[in-house]
C-alpha cells in the first residue's frame, strides 16, 4: 500500500505548499507540490507535466487556485518518477505512461483525492486521456495543454533532439539563454523571467554545480521511435473524455499540436472550448492571461455540472 509523508510547508510568493511523498507499488518514493486547504467543499486540481518537466512548471497557477479569495482550491501538482524531486528508476523502460498513470493513481488515492479537474501538459494530457479511460469517476473537468489525439512527428523530433542531451551550463542564466537560442523562434516574446522559470524547470542547483532536473535516461524511450511511419492513433483514447468538459489550450506555433487537429477535437467534442495562445509554441506557460482563463473554465464547469 503507498503511504503519505507530509513535509514541511514550503512558502513562495506569499503561496506556500506541502511537501507530499508517496511510495509507488514497487517501492520508488514519488513526490508532488501539495497547494492549498487540504479540506473544502471545492473539487482539487491536479496538474500533470510534460515529458522532461517537473510540478515547478504549474506554480504559478497552482497559487492563483490556492490562494483564490473566493474560491480557494486544493492543487496536486506531480513529479513523474525520474523527474524533479521523485526518485529515478535503475530500468529507464518504466519511463512508460502505463506506470505513470499508475503513479499518479497511488498519488492521488494517497492524498486522498477520488475527484479532480485534471491540467495535463504535452505528455500529462496523454496520462489525462489514460486515466479517463480507467478511472472516469476521478474527472472533473479537464484542461489539455498543447496535446491532443494527433501527435506531429516534428515535434517529437525536436523533443527527442534536446532530452537528455543539453550540454551542462555553468549558471542559471547560462542555461537561460542556451534555451533562449534553441528556442526563440517558438516563443518569441518570452521575457528574461520567463525563460529563466524555463531553465529552472530543467536544471537543478547542486554542490556540483547544475544539473538536470530530470534522469537523462528519458531519452532512451523516444530513441526506438520509428517517427517517419505512421504514429499511433490516439483518437479512441481521445473519445474517453466525451463526458467531460474540456479546455483545450493550443500555442500558435506549436509543432506538436496543429490547428488542423484542434479543430477536429472541437468538432468531435460538443464541450471543448479552444484556446490559442499567440507567440507561443509547445507548451504554452500557464501564467498570464492563462491563469485567469483557467481559472475561469473550473470555476465555470464546477457550477455548471
Amino acid at each position: 500500500m503507498p503511504f503519505r509523508a507530509a513535509g514541511h510547508d514550503r512558502t513562495t510568493m506569499n503561496c506556500s505548499y506541502r511537501d507530499l511523498f508517496v511510495t509507488a507499488a514497487d517501492g520508488k518514493r514519488l513526490y508532488a507540490r501539495d497547494y492549498g486547504p487540504q479540506a473544502g467543499d471545492e473539487v482539487p486540481v491536479v496538474c500533470l507535466p510534460g515529458l522532461a518537466r517537473t510540478s515547478e512548471d504549474f506554480h504559478d497557477l497552482a497559487c492563483a487556485l490556492s490562494i483564490d479569495g473566493s474560491r480557494p482550491r486544493r492543487v496536486l501538482s506531480l513529479d513523474y518518477r525520474g523527474r524533479g524531486r521523485s526518485d529515478w528508476d535503475d530500468d529507464w523502460r518504466n519511463y512508460d505512461i502505463k506506470i505513470e498513470l499508475s503513479d499518479t493513481l497511488q498519488v492521488l488515492a494517497a492524498a486522498g483525492i477520488d475527484k479532480a479537474f485534471v491540467v495535463g501538459t504535452s505528455r500529462g494530457g496523454l496520462i489525462t486521456m489514460a486515466l479517463s479511460a480507467v478511472r472516469p469517476e476521478l474527472i472533473a473537468g479537464v484542461v489539455l495543454n498543447d496535446i491532443g489525439p494527433v501527435l506531429e512527428p516534428d515535434g517529437l523530433k525536436r523533443i527527442r533532439s534536446y532530452v537528455g542531451r543539453l550540454p551542462t551550463p555553468r549558471t542559471m542564466q547560462e542555461a537561460a539563454d542556451m534555451l533562449r537560442q534553441r528556442s526563440a523562434s517558438q516563443f518569441p516574446r518570452y521575457t528574461e523571467e520567463q525563460w529563466r522559470k524555463l531553465a529552472q524547470g530543467t536544471w537543478r542547483e547542486s554542490e556540483d554545480g547544475l544539473r538536470l532536473a530530470y534522469d537523462p535516461n528519458l531519452m532512451k524511450t523516444l530513441e526506438g521511435l520509428d517517427l517517419d511511419a505512421p504514429l499511433a492513433d490516439l483518437w479512441p483514447l481521445f473519445e474517453a473524455l466525451k463526458p467531460f468538459s474540456i479546455l483545450a489550450i493550443r500555442g500558435a506555433n506549436s509543432d506538436l499540436l496543429t490547428a488542423a487537429t484542434l479543430q477536429a477535437m472541437q468538432e468531435q467534442h460538443p464541450r471543448l472550448i479552444a484556446v490559442t495562445v499567440p507567440d507561443q509554441g509547445h507548451a504554452p506557460s500557464l501564467d498570464g492571461d492563462l491563469l485567469q482563463i483557467v481559472r475561469d473554465f473550473i470555476a465555470g464547469t464546477a457550477i455548471r455540472d
